[in-house]
């Protein structure tokens, strides 16, 4: 039996298998607002087969977006609209959920295939962006954002707290914590972007404090019964990426004990200098290492999608969930090809009925 499609169970929730569809950014909406092109995504991809679909970052605020054409949770018309698509992957026979985030520095940007730079000054679209110091990612993100000030701080993390409200009775039954990716958290976690000199900054207690509080407030929220999770950035690819990976899985250590229930182990994307060793399954040892060593089911993604990567990071205690996006996009039924490569039996029955029924009375090429 292929290790990738055995059950998966974590706090209440059991998957079916062990293929996960990550967040995905469309940057396809409205003032926040899920329209026809997120109903028929989500719905396709929840029928492809995989046991877990996250729906994109979605902003818990209108300046946490990373694009204007963001999702948002911010309010509840937002909430009400997402809570159709939890409908819709549930019933296509995938546990639903979503990650909610806030962009921090890397937000009012264009969306990727229109430059996927800063808005320019004075443009009507854009916005003032927030960080922990007023310190520019770099590159094609040059706007310099405003420091946070503690109230400022205090204001974002109740907004992710009610996003994780919002999302709870929207119906999401996982949902995961956006700290990766050169966003706000991680900007908190790093280096590059925190200079700060107060109890927000500094050393690794310092540094880890937004994070901390704002894990704290949503687990006060959140149900403790569903799948409480987080997308961090262990690693920098920056010269110096045994300090940043012991220092978070120290970090991943004390949420783990405040109520995390999986990491999804991430590249931090802090700082353009860095050099990622792309490849196929470039992250298993990265994450085995944080399973290990925080003792912690983790998932991750980045070229886990072939066939015999994604089995042997199951099959071999990389990885409790392997994250598979672009094949998804290039076929919603990427699933289904798996367990083909795989040779489970009755491949076709990963997929719903509807079509799992065709697919295995009348085999292609038979």
């Amino acid at each position: 039996m292929a290790q990738l499609f055995t059950p998966f169970t974590l706090k209440s929730v059991t998957l079916k298998n062990r293929i996960a569809v990550p967040p995905m950014c469309q940057y396809s909406a409205v003032d926040g607002l899920v329209n026809d092109w997120h109903r028929v995504h989500y719905a396709g991809l929840a029928r492809g087969g995989a046991g877990l679909v996250i729906v994109e970052a979605t902003a818990v605020a209108p300046e946490g977006r990373i694009t204007p054409g963001d999702l948002g949770i911010w309010n509840d018309e937002q909430a009400a609209e997402l809570a159709n698509i939890a409908k819709a992957i549930k019933e296509a026979g995938a546990v639903p959920g979503i990650q909610i985030a806030h962009a921090g520095r890397k937000a009012s940007a264009n969306a990727p295939w229109e430059g996927d730079d800063h808005i320019p000054e004075g443009d009507a679209r854009g916005w003032e962006t927030l960080s922990p110091s007023a310190v520019a990612f770099g590159k094609n993100l040059p706007k310099v954002p405003k420091a946070m000030t503690k109230a400022d701080i205090q204001r974002v993390t109740e907004d992710f707290v009610a996003a994780a409200r919002r999302a709870r009775d929207a119906g999401f039954e996982w949902l995961e914590l956006h700290f990766a990716h050169g966003y706000l958290a991680q900007s908190f976690f790093s280096v590059h972007a925190n200079q700060r000199t107060d109890e927000y900054g500094g050393d690794f207690t310092g540094r880890s404090r937004f994070l901390i509080e704002t894990f704290d407030a949503v687990r006060a929220e959140w149900p403790q019964e569903l799948p409480l999770t987080a997308r961090f950035g262990v690693i920098e690819y920056d010269g110096r990426d045994e300090e940043t990976l012991s220092e978070a899985i120290a970090l991943t250590n004390i949420l783990r004990e405040k109520g995390l229930d999986m990491l999804n182990v991430s590249v931090g994307f802090s700082t353009p200098d860095s050099n990622i060793p792309w490849g196929p399954g470039f992250l298993a040892p990265v994450a085995r290492r944080v399973r290990n060593e925080a003792d912690l089911p983790v998932a991750s993604s980045w070229g886990v999608e072939a066939a015999s990567v994604a089995e042997r990071c199951i099959a071999e205690g990389d990885m409790d969930l392997v994250m598979i996006g672009r094949a998804m996009l290039a076929d919603p039924h990427y699933s289904y090809r798996l367990a083909q490569q795989l040779q489970v039996e009755k491949p076709s029955w990963v997929l719903p009925a509807p079509y799992a029924h065709w697919l295995e009375r009348y085999r292609i090429g038979e």
